[in-house]
């Protein structure tokens, strides 16, 4: 019978440089699946702090308007690279849909790459603290590795090169573009709605209340959101830990756990096209796309 840590020996065994992708897929869809689907919600939130990312998303009322809809887009978007790799026809359509929806708005280089950094520092630290363990060290590099991969796959440049360099131009970021945003707190406002949705009505308060106890002070000043109380954080927090305890007793999963699974997932009951995931921008529609002048787009082939 597997034992719990069973599949991080098997980790450690493969090269985080050459492998990994294996090493990547194994840390989210078999270790950690349900905690970074949490991180990479909050990684996505968190972009909507910096202005000029809120207000654009807000101009598109993608996540205003439709918001279970690109929650779904672009969990099965993201989540069919890592499942069939770079090379698949999955995962380079995948990409490509993803470069075509960005390539339609103008959307700087360095907006981009704090996206990117996002997606590899916020698992980590949600795992350092809600973790049924930590991150190993392979594991770190083979995810700054995979996100290094995408980042060019996606026509990003100066895409950090070590976990280190992700973590510092990520703080380095917030620190400088953190900031109010009318637009910005609109889409937080319906993001928060739509994961109170998830659950039957009368908790969506506390979902709310929950949701806002786990934003640090950061993000509550950029928002305009009265900090929650030391009680509801301690509270939040504690059960996360709790349940962090519990999952550290239970045996390894046997089966990869991928976005399509996921019960928050709710837009195609009957299945999808990768190719029809994601919206089609076109000229002169609300949210109006204009071509990228920064940032040639990198072909997914």
């Amino acid at each position: 019978m597997a034992k719990r840590y069973d599949r991080l020996k098997e980790i450690q065994r493969l090269d985080p440089e050459r492998d990994f992708l294996e090493i990547y897929r194994l840390t989210v869809a078999y270790e950690f699946p349900w905690d970074v689907t949490r991180a990479l919600e909050l990684a996505l939130y968190r972009t909507y702090a910096v202005p000029s990312i809120g207000r654009l998303l807000d101009r598109t009322g993608e996540l205003t308007e439709r918001p279970q809809k690109r929650y779904d887009d672009t969990a099965l978007l993201l989540d069919a690279v890592v499942e069939h790799g770079f090379e698949s026809e999955e995962g380079r359509t995948a990409v490509r849909r993803i470069n075509q929806m960005h390539g339609g708005y103008e959307i700087s280089n360095d907006d981009m790459r704090y996206v990117l950094c996002t997606f590899v520092v916020t698992p980590k630290r949600w795992l350092d603290e809600f973790g049924w363990r930590r991150l190993s060290d392979h594991e770190l590099r083979a995810s700054t590795a995979y996100h290094r991969v995408l980042g060019a796959r996606m026509g990003i440049k100066e895409v950090p090169q070590t976990y280190e360099d992700f973590e510092r131009t990520l703080d380095a970021y917030e620190d400088e573009h953190f900031g109010w945003d009318e637009g910005a707190r609109r889409v937080s406002d319906a993001t928060l709605a739509l994961m109170s949705s998830w659950y039957p009505a009368p908790l969506a308060p506390v979902v709310r209340g929950a949701s806002l106890a786990l934003l640090d002070d950061s993000l509550l000043r950029a928002f305009r959101y009265r900090r929650p109380g030391p009680v509801a954080r301690g509270l939040t927090r504690g059960a996360l830990r709790l349940r962090a305890r519990a999952v550290r007793l239970l045996p390894p999963r046997r089966s990869a756990h991928f976005a399509r699974r996921n019960p928050m997932v709710k837009g195609y009951p009957d299945g999808y096209e990768i190719a029809s995931l994601g919206t089609f921008p076109t000229p002169g529609v609300r949210g109006c796309p204009v071509p990228r002048r920064d940032t040639p787009r990198t072909p997914a082939e």
